[in-house]
């Protein structure tokens, strides 16, 4: 039961964030930058695989190896780091293959994936720290 609480925690604070995040900078950050290839209308089905996949890895390498060490510190450098190296793989990869990729882009979307994930696995360590007392 562990394993699902921890994934349902990361799911409730993950998502509502992340959709705030991208609400909020894809007229600023995304549109601006990227242009013409970006999709007029989002598309559902890999958008679905995403929000529910990234969690699970958040859960497998950031919360549950805190709950096991029992430190918050723990699950708040590991989501970051998960984060990091996350949207670092998508963004480094985006600016070396797409012509509209910018430097700002990358660091910007890799800073908000290390803070989401950071955010997320402290989060679900703390709820499920809660819900076993």
């Amino acid at each position: 039961m562990t394993y699902l609480y921890a994934y349902l925690s990361v799911l409730l604070l993950f998502l509502p964030a992340d959709f705030a995040w991208l609400g909020t900078m894809t007229s600023r950050l995304y549109r601006p930058t990227l242009g013409d290839i970006l999709l007029d209308k989002v598309s559902i089905a890999p958008a679905i695989v995403f929000y529910l996949a990234y969690p699970m890895g958040i859960v497998i390498f950031a919360v549950m190896p805190a709950l096991k060490s029992g430190t918050l510190a723990q699950a708040a450098i590991y989501g970051a780091l998960f984060g990091a190296f996350s949207y670092g793989t998508y963004d480094l990869t985006n600016q070396a293959t797409l012509r509209n990729w910018s430097t700002t882009l990358t660091v910007v979307d890799m800073a908000w994936g290390s803070v989401l994930g950071a955010f997320a696995a402290a989060g679900a360590f703390w709820i499920v720290g809660k819900l076993a007392q």
